[in-house]
């Protein structure tokens, strides 16, 4: 969490290609480790699965654009949560920060059983 802070807040300490794409990759990172706190018993594929379900929908409703809405938006929290308009580009972050989150848990899964 704090280096997606970080890359937003200082985006000079990272070459632009992180700074540009590190906080959503690990905001959706961390949308899996919480649902996987959260759900403890849900298999790997489905606290994934429900993760993007979820970094999905918030993308999405970037495309609603109401004054109330946006109020919230333009909190510090509100903004961190919810974003402020849709890309492309941040559903394919989305997908790479849960699909990496799900591939370590995987091998470790993995390397335990062993």
């Amino acid at each position: 969490m704090v280096l997606g802070l970080l890359s937003r807040q200082y985006p000079h300490l990272f070459p632009a290609f992180i700074a540009q794409y590190a906080g959503d990759t690990l905001w959706a990172l961390a949308a899996f480790l919480g649902i996987g706190f959260l759900l403890p018993r849900w298999s790997t594929l489905s606290v994934a699965g429900l993760a993007l379900l979820f970094s999905y929908a918030i993308e999405i409703s970037q495309l609603y654009q109401e004054p109330w809405i946006n109020q919230i938006r333009h909190t510090l929290l509100g903004g961190l949560i919810l974003g402020y308009g849709f890309l492309w580009s941040d559903l394919i972050c989305y997908t790479i920060g849960v699909g990496l989150g799900a591939a370590v848990e995987l091998v470790c899964i993995h390397h335990s059983r062993r």
